[in-house]
């Protein structure tokens, strides 16, 4: 019988608590099961933050001003952090466990030269109208030293020194058609 009240005292605890806490019985439409928060681990967190972050700032595509007279310089050259970023998508720098195997990237340099910069005819692009593509296209060489640090069976560090990789990276932008390119693309239609 004690045995029984105190299985009764836990099933109300238990339903007190769910009711006090806010995750269940909040007036208004409700999700049912839904409505309970479930934590999220840090690691997505961070992804989703960097997917944010990259979307938002390089994965966009600018419309520009109309151009004038002569080709107008493309825009600024691709930023450390973007081209560090990119490093790390192509070859990532794995290994993260600690006391395992960890790797870094010391002594950082980038080295960034422009390709080509050149501008496309007008076109007409739905949603957006008649534009020109300005392509630019940059080569961005990283060297760097790499350092591997193995913790386990055997502990050694091994150091590359001249370590470099090569990086391409096309900024493209739109330019607005002025009036007297809408007026020769709308020739050119006909």
């Amino acid at each position: 019988m004690r045995k029984l009240k105190l299985k009764l005292a836990g099933c109300v605890l238990l339903t007190a608590g769910l009711f006090v806490t806010g995750c269940i019985g909040v007036p208004g439409p409700g999700l049912g099961i839904f409505s309970i928060p479930v934590p999220v681990s840090p690691y997505f967190q961070g992804a989703y933050e960097d997917m944010a972050y990259e979307k938002n700032r390089y994965n966009q595509v600018p419309i520009l001003p109309p151009i004038s007279e002569a080709v107008p310089a493309g825009l600024d050259e691709p930023s450390d952090d973007e081209v560090v970023r990119l490093l790390e998508k192509a070859h990532p720098n794995k290994g993260g466990v600690p006391f395992l195997e960890t790797r870094y990237r010391n002594d950082v340099k980038i080295v960034k030269e422009l390709i080509a910069d050149y501008v496309d005819p007008p076109r007409f692009f739905p949603l957006t109208g008649p534009v020109q593509v300005h392509h630019v296209h940059y080569k961005c060489t990283v060297y760097y030293q790499q350092v591997i640090r193995v913790g386990w069976p055997i502990p050694y560090t091994q150091k590359k020194n001249d370590a470099c990789e090569v990086i391409y990276i096309d900024k493209d932008h739109l330019h607005a058609v002025g009036e007297q390119h809408r007026f020769d693309l709308a020739e050119a239609q006909q």
